[in-house]
């Protein structure tokens, strides 16, 4: 007996609507999938990131079908109801200055960092002091009697807040339904996987489709989510860059761990400004905010000495005064050597070429060092006065007036550039007790009778250094 048409064609067609599984590699770093294993990634040319993966694909219907009844209509602006998206604080001032005043409902925050700089305690911190609201604390890292023994350390007690350990995202969106929570805290997001990619937790492929279903439930629900990430060893995000794309606000908390400062940093925020920061102190019992920067920041044990100058910086709105550490001496090999902390180095070059094209300076010969005080890194170009100064007090051997400070940006001509906000910075360094403030001659408008501090404008680096120094310029 013959099979019939069903019988014959049947096995035929299940293989032929059957999903399939294929073999490719995708780099780690950029996400770029190969059909082969090669050392060296083609699209970003990364070496080592090419990581086996099973990608499951299907037929496809090709019939589309539109569900008028979930078609919405566009809306004009004046339409658009916003009384659901009202900012809240988090209870961390700092945070929620770079934040641009607080959570907005369905946000999504990523938190990177190195590891160990306090990514997870600052996350445990804010988790704690959230007032009434209902926070869910997920972790992939941490077992909840390691997670209760460090909120012991910190001292933080909310019976508003509810911890889980979890990494499956199935199960994660599960709990969102039955939880219901009003603030969620992942810890971290290349420790959650989804069953529905067969591939190891933290590929490109499993953070995309992870973030993705996190996002999709938050903003549904109306959640804002904090996102721990882990960054790879060029100081980026690990995972997809994608990932930096799909989210509202990218953090980067930074520092150097064998300073007690920590410096918080936005590189994007769809809801703020990405100039603010917030300063915290790494303490035993967690990490603790710093309102005044600049008592902190500012030594007076270097008091008579040379080589040391304060700058009135501004980050964000937030006015600070850093102090300026160099240090110049003769070259011992015959190769001078530029080293730069806290500072960019490509400035510092650039400015001792000012002085010596138009200040005259032989520095050429000489070993420059240059640290900002406190671990801080400094990106204001209104610093350029004081670290000019600090290095030529360095190399005359003779101390700055400590109630002397500075705020001028120096251009290639050597002219004193003028700065912006610079009432802020005049205002801060009288508040500290600074009795000299050296400023561009270019800022008009600005009255100096208003201030009890002695304002001395200057026109370029030699009009500063015979102001400064006197003879010895």
């Amino acid at each position: 007996m013959f099979p019939s048409f069903c019988e014959f064609f049947a096995p035929i067609l299940y293989l032929w609507i059957m999903p399939k599984t294929r073999t490719i590699y995708v780099c780690q770093q950029c996400g770029t999938t190969a059909p082969k294993w090669s050392g060296q990634c083609a699209s970003c040319g990364e070496w080592n990131t090419m990581v086996e993966e099973l990608e499951v694909t299907g037929k496809k219907s090709t019939t589309a079908t539109l569900s008028i009844r979930n078609l919405e209509r566009p809306q004009k602006l004046s339409e658009i109801e916003t009384g659901k998206m009202q900012r809240f604080s988090t209870s961390n001032l700092e945070l929620d200055r770079v934040l641009g005043g607080g959570f907005v409902p369905g946000s999504i925050v990523l938190l990177g960092g190195e590891p160990g700089i306090g990514k997870s305690t600052l996350a445990l911190q804010v988790a704690l002091n959230i007032q009434n609201k209902l926070v869910l604390y997920i972790s992939g890292e941490e077992s909840l009697e390691q997670i209760k023994l460090r909120s012991t350390r910190l001292a933080g007690h909310n019976d508003s807040c509810l911890f889980l350990c979890e990494t499956l995202l199935e199960n994660i969106l599960v709990q969102m339904d039955q939880v219901k929570p009003e603030v969620l805290v992942i810890d971290s997001i290349q420790t959650v996987n989804t069953e529905l990619i067969e591939s190891s937790a933290g590929s490109v492929s499993q953070i995309r489709e992870c973030t993705a279903g996190i996002m999709k439930k938050a903003k549904g629900m109306g959640v804002p989510v904090i996102l721990i990430g882990h960054i790879n060893k060029e100081g980026s995000i690990a995972g997809p860059k994608v990932l930096e794309h799909v989210v509202d606000t990218v953090l980067q908390f930074e520092g150097d761990r064998n300073y007690m400062y920590r410096i918080l940093r936005s590189s994007k925020n769809r809801f703020g400004s990405t100039s603010e920061m917030g300063i915290y102190e790494m303490r035993h019992d967690g990490l603790r905010q710093v309102e005044n920067p600049s008592e902190l920041l500012i030594g007076t044990e270097h008091q008579g000495l040379s080589g040391t100058a304060v700058a009135a910086a501004i980050e964000g709105v937030r006015p600070f005064l850093i102090e300026v550490q160099a240090l110049v001496s003769s070259a011992a090999y015959g190769n001078p050597q530029r080293s730069a902390t806290g500072f960019d180095l490509r400035r510092l070059n650039m400015l001792l070429a000012v002085l010596e094209k138009r200040a005259g300076f032989k520095l050429i010969v000489k070993d420059v060092f240059l640290n900002i005080a406190g671990g801080i890194r400094v990106i204001d170009p209104a610093s350029d006065l004081a670290v000019i100064v600090a290095i030529l007090s360095s190399n005359f051997d003779h101390p700055v007036p400590f109630p002397v400070c500075f705020a001028g940006e120096v251009g290639l001509t050597g002219e004193v550039r003028p700065v912006s906000r610079l009432e802020q910075r005049i205002g801060e360094a009288e508040k500290l007790g600074f009795r000299e403030i050296y400023i561009p001659f270019a800022n008009k408008g600005l009255d100096a009778k208003h201030y009890k501090i002695k304002v001395t404008p200057v026109k370029n680096v030699p009009d500063m250094l015979r102001k400064l120094f006197g003879n010895q310029a």
